[in-house]
């Protein structure tokens, strides 16, 4: 248990230190959209499906178990037979077959770890979910990177667009304004995809909500105790209030 929370640390620093990084390479102050995350179970699962179809093949969720999906109301058989594609047991962490020696040689970086990625990816801006979600909308063709691939966001990124096929092909033009700042500009997809730009707004949203939730599983759990402990504590005030007054009484 100890060596894991050491683990999971490395990675979380190693996220938080590489993402400044690459911001201040750019030297471009990029907008981040309001991510429209949502704690609703139907969307949450869907979020979690996609998560196992188009990240999990090359990033790993190593602080999660796939059992904790329960909590977002898949039944054991749900998950054994639809979203564990390894031959895992469903007690297993949801971790990659390829290990990190592997990836850095085949892509020249490992894939981060996904588990603590929304709360790694915030900033006094914006959060984590703002940053995650205009990333994956962000992707656009770009025929210099080695994948074929780059992102507005995060620019010359290593990862190719994974879910392209439901965006479809967005290209990026360069644009100066009257100060003589340049900005990039993504265009509509030329090449549309198997979903409207709503559509995939809504699957990349339902995503995000995944990741966040990833965070933090039992988020919501601990609001509604927060919720109950606040109510106590004002009962509790009013008692010990009408104790006091009580007992000044006599002595006065």
């Amino acid at each position: 248990m100890k060596m894991h929370a050491i683990n999971l640390l490395k990675r979380l620093a190693a996220v938080v230190l590489f993402a400044p990084a690459v911001a201040m390479a750019s030297g471009v102050e990029i907008h981040l959209d309001k991510a429209p995350v949502s704690a609703d179970q139907q969307r949450l699962q869907h979020g979690a499906k996609l998560f196992v179809n188009y990240c999990l093949n090359c990033h790993s969720a190593s602080s999660v178990r796939y059992s904790e999906l329960k909590k977002i109301g898949f039944d054991e058989k749900t998950i054994t037979d639809n979203l564990i594609f390894t031959g895992g047991k469903i007690g297993d962490l949801m971790t990659v077959a390829m290990t990190r020696d592997d990836a850095e040689a085949w892509f020249g970086v490992a894939p981060p770890d996904l588990s603590l990625i929304a709360r790694a990816k915030a900033s006094e801006t914006a959060s984590g979910a703002d940053y995650l979600y205009t990333y994956l909308r962000s992707f656009y063709r770009d025929e210099k990177r080695p994948t074929g691939w780059n992102n507005k966001v995060f620019a010359n990124v290593g990862m190719p667009h994974a879910m392209w096929e439901m965006q479809g092909v967005q290209t990026a033009r360069e644009v100066t304004d009257a100060h003589g700042n340049k900005t990039l500009e993504l265009a509509p997809p030329g090449a549309p995809g198997s979903m409207s730009a709503g559509e995939y707004d809504e699957a990349v949203a339902d995503l995000v909500s995944f990741l966040v939730w990833m965070g933090e599983p039992v988020a919501e759990s601990r609001k509604k105790i927060g919720i109950f402990v606040l109510i106590f504590l004002a009962g509790f005030y009013v008692l010990t209030h009408k104790l006091g007054k009580t007992y000044w009484k006599d002595i006065h």
